[in-house]
């Protein structure tokens, strides 16, 4: 059997590189779709174009077998046509969803789950062969809390004992790998997990063991936290949406399982080894 060409959307973020980078280790021939100029491993192929323009598609999507698609967009508009897009040249496509739309907790129109259902909705009714992954909160997410923890020693945000299964990058990336060259994830929506509930409080403590200083955790109010993330360019959309979801967790934490072990036969990386990966980011 030939191994298929895989186009990853998303090549230059956290995820997608991941992605990336685990093809190409695997020697899978592997295409990055990209925007502007970006390095990537010899053999790698990077082809110009943008998920905003499907009509700029054409020369990615050229020859794919397969493609991972992470939207970078906070609704679904236009979505259909990169979809069908796809689907006149490849035969799957693996789509980076969120554990928000099969947690039974969205609302219609809610920013962070709405386009993830309409994205799904559209993969399923493509004809293609599909799988959507549906992970908790990233670990990179509190990349965020970076810049205070150079400057100021000190992270400054709201619930200090929310607790969250954050899960690695190259935990998700790993999945993604099997559902693109496998037919193990054919048709399925996993639940992905990082393998513990972690408090923000703690997490900001590991990141600090990690760069080798303590780092202090400053909790501040809902509302103190909804204009800090306006402040910093966050959609108003977003922030509105984020906040609530966050403080529910409180009470209604996310499940934590073992699909990744099961999908991967590799234990999902804790937060502990996801800021020590990271520690230079903090540094």
């Amino acid at each position: 059997m030939t191994q298929p060409r895989i186009l990853v959307a998303g090549a230059t973020g956290r995820v997608g590189g991941a992605v990336v980078a685990q093809l190409h280790a695997a020697g899978v021939p592997v295409r990055a779709l990209v925007r502007g100029e970006a390095d990537f491993p010899e053999g790698v192929q990077a082809v110009r174009g943008d998920l905003g323009d499907p009509a700029s598609l054409g020369a990615a999507l050229e020859g794919v077998d397969a493609v991972f698609l992470v939207w970078p967009f906070l609704s679904a508009e236009g979505a259909s046509d990169v979809i069908d897009a796809i689907g006149k040249r490849a035969r799957r496509v693996v789509y980076l969803s969120s554990a928000g739309v099969g947690s039974g907790e969205e609302e219609p129109g809610e920013a962070i789950t709405a386009f993830h259902a309409e994205l799904e909705r559209l993969v399923e009714a493509s004809g293609l062969e599909w799988t959507a992954l549906r992970p908790t909160g990233f670990a990179s997410n509190t990349l965020g809390w970076a810049e205070e923890v150079r400057t100021t020693g000190a992270v400054r945000a709201p619930l200090a004992r929310l607790a969250r299964p954050l899960i690695h990058e190259a935990d998700i990336a790993a999945v993604a790998v099997q559902a693109l060259t496998t037919d193990a994830l054919l048709g399925a929506r996993p639940l992905l997990t990082g393998p513990e509930l972690v408090t923000q409080e703690r997490q900001v403590a590991l990141i600090g063991e990690a760069i080798g200083r303590p780092v202090r955790f400053d909790e501040i109010t809902l509302a103190e936290a909804a204009e800090k993330m306006k402040a910093a360019g966050y959609p108003a959309e977003l922030v509105k949406a984020v906040l609530p979801v966050q403080a529910k967790m409180l009470d209604n934490p996310e499940p934590v399982n073992g699909e990744v072990e099961r999908v991967t036969g590799t234990p999902a990386r804790t937060f502990q080894e996801w800021a020590v990966d990271h520690a230079t980011d903090f540094r």
